[in-house]
C-alpha cells in the first residue's frame, strides 16, 4: 500500500457546520483532525457544531440519502460529488399487526435492511468516508462484527480506496463472503470480536495513512447514527416518537439518536416533546442491561456467547453513555436470551413481512420484554429499530422453520397437506 501524509490537527478542513472536537468527559476542545482521545483526560472525543440556520424546507429539498442532513453532519458541502453508496432514505413501516400482537397501541419499524449492504452500517461509513476523505487518508478500515465489514468493503470498492478489514473468524460465513466480494482486504482474526478491535488500534498507531472508520475517525464515523434519528421524525411529520428501542452494540448508535432527537428540539425542527429510549441486548451480551439494572454507572466487560454477534462487543465503548442516555429520558435496557431473538425474528417476519437479522430479533424481543414487565408504555408511539437484514445471519434460525410439507405433484398431495 502507497502511504500518504496525513495532515496535521493544524490544518484547516472543510468538513460543514462540525467546529470542533469536544471531549465528552472534560469538556475540552481541539480543532478538527483524525484523532478521538482527549489529549487532557483520554476521554472520547466527538463532534461539537455550529449550525446556522437549518430549515425543514432545505432538508425536504435534498436527495433522497442521509445527504439531505449533511447541514447537521461532519461532511463537506460537496459530498454527493464524491462517489459514494448514497446510504439513507430507508422506510419506516406502520406495523399495527406486530403492535396487535405485542399489545400496543401503535409501533413503526424503522427498516434499515434496505440500505445498499443491507444494514445501518452504511450510514456511519458514509460520513466516515466522507470525513476520511478530507482529512487526507486514502485507505478506508475497520475491525467488526460484520454489518461494518460489509459498509466498509464496498463503500472503498464504491469511492475506488483501497480496505483492510479484520473480523473474528468464528463471524457468520454470509457476512464474510458478503466481505469479500468486494475485493478489499480481508483478514480474519482468531479471536472475539474485542480481540480485534485491540488489533486495529494497533494498527492505526503504526499506519497513520489507513482510516479505521471506527477508531482514529470514530468521531466523525459515529455521527452518522444520527441519520436514524432524523429520518425517523422527518417521517412521522417532524415530530418524535414517544419511545423508541435501540439495540446495543457499541452503544454509539443508540447515544446519537438521542442526540439527534435533541439537536431537532433545539434547532425548532421539531417540537421538543419528551421521548423514552430503551436499550436492547442478548444476555449472552448484556454488560450495558446488567449495569443498568445494577443500577451502576460503570460497565463491566464480558465475554460474549450469543447467535447475535452483531451485537457481541463485550466492552462496548459507550457504555456509560448509553446508561445516561436511557437514565435521562426515563427509559429501560432489557436484554433477552438467544431463543427469544429467535422468536423475535419469526414474530417481525410473520406479522409484517420483514426478516431480521439477529440484531432485529433482539430489539423485537426486547420490546415484548418490555412490554410484558410494565417498563413500555402500550399507550405510547414506539418506533423499533430493525438494523440489519436476515439473510446475513441465517444459521441463527437452524431447523426451526423449513416446508409445511413434501408431497407428490399433485393437487389432492398439497390440499391433504394444509389440512394436517
Amino acid at each position: 500500500m502507497t502511504a500518504v501524509s496525513v495532515p496535521s490537527a493544524t490544518t484547516s478542513f472543510d468538513l460543514g457546520p462540525a467546529r470542533a472536537l469536544s471531549c465528552r468527559e472534560c469538556g475540552h476542545e481541539t480543532p478538527l483532525a483524525p484523532e478521538y482521545a482527549c489529549l487532557e483526560c483520554f476521554g472520547p472525543l466527538e463532534v461539537a457544531y455550529d449550525f446556522g440556520r437549518v430549515r425543514r424546507e432545505d432538508i425536504e429539498a435534498g436527495p433522497r440519502s442521509i445527504w439531505r442532513y449533511r447541514g447537521l453532519l461532519p461532511v463537506p458541502s460537496n459530498v454527493e460529488s464524491h462517489p459514494n453508496t448514497n446510504p439513507g432514505a430507508t422506510r419506516l413501516v406502520e406495523a399495527d399487526r406486530l403492535a396487535k400482537a405485542l399489545g400496543v397501541r401503535k409501533v413503526w419499524v424503522k427498516d434499515d435492511t434496505g440500505n445498499p449492504t443491507h444494514s445501518f452500517k452504511d450510514r456511519v461509513v458514509g460520513v466516515a468516508l466522507a470525513a476520511a476523505r478530507e482529512l487526507g487518508f486514502k485507505v478506508l478500515a475497520c475491525p467488526s462484527t460484520g454489518n461494518l465489514a460489509n459498509a466498509v468493503a464496498a463503500a472503498a470498492a464504491r469511492a475506488g480506496w483501497q480496505s483492510v478489514v479484520l473480523v473474528p473468524s468464528s463471524l457468520e460465513r454470509a457476512k464474510i463472503l458478503m466481505t469479500a466480494v468486494y475485493g478489499g482486504n480481508l483478514i480474519t482474526v482468531d479471536g472475539n470480536y474485542d480481540d480485534v478491535n485491540r488489533l486495529a488500534q494497533e494498527l492505526a498507531a503504526e499506519h497513520e495513512d489507513w482510516a479505521f472508520v471506527n477508531v482514529n475517525v470514530r468521531p466523525y464515523y459515529a455521527e452518522g447514527s444520527k441519520t436514524l434519528g432524523y429520518e425517523v421524525a422527518e417521517q412521522l411529520g417532524w415530530r418524535l416518537p414517544d419511545q423508541i428501542v435501540v439495540p446495543i452494540a457499541s452503544g454509539s448508535q443508540l447515544t446519537k439518536v438521542d442526540k439527534a432527537f435533541r439537536e431537532l428540539g433545539s434547532l425548532g425542527l421539531v417540537e421538543e416533546t419528551p421521548y423514552r429510549v430503551f436499550g436492547a441486548q442478548a444476555t449472552g451480551c448484556s454488560p450495558v442491561s446488567a449495569a443498568y439494572k445494577a443500577g451502576l454507572d460503570v460497565v463491566t466487560p464480558v465475554r460474549p456467547d450469543t447467535i447475535a454477534r452483531s451485537l457481541a462487543i463485550g466492552a462496548p465503548a459507550d457504555g456509560p453513555y448509553v446508561l445516561d442516555a436511557v437514565r435521562r429520558t426515563n427509559g429501560a435496557i432489557e436484554d433477552v436470551t438467544d431463543e427469544e431473538v429467535v422468536e423475535g425474528i419469526r414474530l417481525l417476519a410473520r406479522t409484517e413481512g420483514i426478516f431480521a437479522e439477529t440484531a432485529g430479533g433482539v430489539t423485537v424481543a426486547t420490546a415484548k420484554k418490555l412490554i410484558e414487565t410494565g417498563q413500555l408504555d402500550p399507550d405510547g408511539e414506539t418506533v423499533l429499530l430493525i438494523t440489519g437484514d436476515g439473510l446475513k445471519t441465517l444459521d441463527a434460525l437452524g431447523d426451526r422453520v423449513g416446508p409445511r410439507a413434501n408431497v407428490p405433484p399433485s393437487a389432492e398431495a398439497v390440499l391433504k397437506a394444509l389440512q394436517d
